[in-house]
């Protein structure tokens, strides 16, 4: 057995209070920086963030937060942007068969119906756009309505695949579920951001 001292001398990974002050530091340095400047070039370099630097780049700086942080909803925001850059036919999909059920949502998404894939990657940069140059809340709540027209469109699609896919319908089911999470921490990330309390 190693001396608890020899135990922390070895390499490895990052003291978790050190991460979560370097995720804090860094999100709150590219929001308020990218907001200060009020320049359209930044937000499209920030906006394009995870084309430029990769995925697994802002999932080390991002991917740990809480994720009512600012750091974690920044983390969620590439994340819905990245899925929809990837594969904007099933999020297509999934955005029609849930819109109906949720028309409050719809209005406050934003998205042109039908939803072409070029209206749903434009979206997701908006709503990145407006968290560099825009009210930040209103970002977080268009992407949480996003979310939460996926959601129901997931668990539509399940509904109609448990018969030939059981397993499959599962997992789409938890996929809404996840989604309706998601929404709902993007919704609280809102909330704080207005009272100045979204760090």
């Amino acid at each position: 057995m190693l001396d608890p001292r020899e135990a922390e001398a070895l390499p490895g990974s990052v003291d978790p209070a050190l991460r979560d002050e370097v995720a804090h530091t860094t999100a709150r340095a590219v929001v308020h920086r990218a907001r200060a400047a009020e320049d359209p070039e930044v937000v499209a370099r920030l906006v394009q963030l995870v084309e430029r630097e990769g995925l697994d780049v802002v999932a080390s700086l991002w991917a740990d937060a809480a994720p009512v942080s600012l750091p974690g909803a920044l983390w969620r925001l590439y994340v819905l942007r990245e899925w929809v850059r990837r594969d904007a036919h099933t999020i297509g999909l999934r955005y029609r068969l849930g819109v109906d059920a949720a028309p409050v949502h719809e209005a406050v998404a934003g998205v042109p119906r039908p939803p072409a894939p070029e209206d749903l990657r434009a979206l997701a940069d908006q709503v990145l756009s407006g968290v560099y140059a825009g009210d930040l809340a209103v970002a977080l709540e268009r992407a949480a309505s996003f979310c939460r027209i996926l959601a129901t469109g997931a668990a539509f699609d399940a509904d109609a695949r448990e018969v030939a896919d059981p397993a499959g319908a599962t997992q789409m089911t938890r996929g809404a579920a996840d989604l309706q999470r998601t929404a709902q921490e993007l919704e609280q990330a809102a909330g704080l951001w207005r009272a100045d309390r979204l760090d």
